[in-house]
């Protein structure tokens, strides 16, 4: 399947896991985190010899596993696995920032380096 198609079906799996939480379809909800993680985990290991696509495709692994978390948190455990959640999510932030904060250091002493 072309790398497209299979991240055009990873946003449908996921808006259909996510549609399942809201509706309070804990069963169908639950179920489709599967088909949506694998998908991610799958998009990340073909993008790991290109480090952008692969840190993304990594944090939006994070993202999927912070909010399947929260969702479960709230289907099965009185919503208390928001602290769970934030821990997914602010990996996933992390592992972002390791593109996104070179790139604002290199512009920061280009601009530097030019005033001078």
């Amino acid at each position: 399947m072309h790398w497209r198609k299979l991240e055009n079906l990873h946003i449908l799996f996921w808006l259909i896991k996510d549609l399942c939480w809201i509706q309070d379809f804990k069963l169908a909800g639950t179920f489709m985190f599967f088909p949506t993680f694998t998908v991610a985990l799958w998009l990340t290991f073909k993008s790991r010899h290109n480090r952008v696509d692969f840190l993304h495709n990594l944090a939006v692994s994070c993202w999927i596993l912070a909010n399947t978390t929260w969702m479960i948190g709230e289907f099965f455990f009185d919503d208390t696995t928001r602290p769970i959640a934030t821990v997914f999510f602010v990996l996933g932030i992390i592992v972002l920032s390791f593109h996104y904060l070179p790139l604002i250091w290199r512009k920061s002493s280009d601009e530097s380096q030019s005033v001078s």
